[in-house]
């Protein structure tokens, strides 16, 4: 299904009966990566899936957008369809618009939050070499004699020294994730005054249980759970786990229809 919003058109999946769940994904993929939790969901809840625009069969973003932008597009499906309390289920960049929604819009009743994003990664000194390479071939390309390469050469550039998902996104969705990933979101987290359920892979690497540590010392009604043998896609890794875990949080909220 699409729904079209200020930005272009969304889609989205809908499934189930209850109290309402969107279901928002991380980057790089889109909302079939949260098929099984879907399907766990839907027996009890009316659970939405959403492709973020920029990814799934959703519209990009017209430019650069910030986690605040991916976030009033939240606020706008929610409103279109009138979908009252949901409870937000995020993974990773999906994590991060949880977070500003639920600080911001005060409308979340609960989050479920597995390998959130949030927390501004500490960066080695590799990230910082490349980063400083790439501005001083950005000021050295602006030479006469050398602009008129620019372009070609600055593209050749980042496709060698950016992660796989940066050199397979478009144009203005590279520019997306270099404003997204290094938004940190600790401030907003005191105000995320709702129940949270934090779940994370003892093996993540890219949000690292320590993010996930830091979220719990900072949000009012915080819980972490950290699930053995597991990996960024926690909720994929341990599906049986994770899947109880959820129940066992959402046990009130089920039969409920708002």
């Amino acid at each position: 299904m699409h729904i079209n919003l200020a930005h272009g058109a969304l889609h989205y999946t809908v499934s189930g009966e209850g109290a309402p769940v969107i279901l928002l994904h991380g980057w790089g993929v889109d909302s079939k990566s949260f098929t099984p939790v879907h399907k766990f969901l839907e027996r009890n809840f009316k659970v939405y899936a959403v492709d973020f625009p920029g990814f799934g069969q959703s519209d990009e973003p017209p430019e650069q957008w910030g986690v605040e932008d991916y976030t009033e597009v939240l606020a706008q499906f929610i409103d279109e369809l009138e979908i009252e309390n949901p409870i937000l289920v995020g993974h990773s960049f999906g994590g991060r618009v949880s977070i500003v929604y639920a600080s911001k819009y005060k409308k979340a009743k609960k989050l479920i939050l597995a390998g959130s994003a949030g927390i501004k990664p500490k960066r080695k000194l590799n990230y910082y070499a490349k980063v400083y390479f790439y501005k001083a071939c950005k000021n050295v390309l602006r030479l006469p004699g050398l602009n008129k390469y620019r372009e070609d050469i600055l593209a050749k550039i980042k496709g060698r020294t950016g992660s796989a998902d940066y050199r397979q996104a478009s144009g203005v969705m590279q520019q997306t994730m270099v404003k997204v990933v290094n938004e940190d979101l600790q401030h907003l987290m005191p105000d995320v005054k709702v129940p949270v359920l934090l779940i994370y892979g003892e093996n993540d690497t890219a949000t690292p249980v320590a993010d996930g540590r830091r979220m719990e010392e900072l949000m009012p009604d915080a819980g972490l759970v950290v699930l053995k043998n597991a990996g960024h896609y926690v909720f994929l890794d341990q599906m049986n786990q994770f899947n109880v875990i959820v129940d066992k949080f959402l046990e009130k909220d089920k039969g409920a229809t708002k």
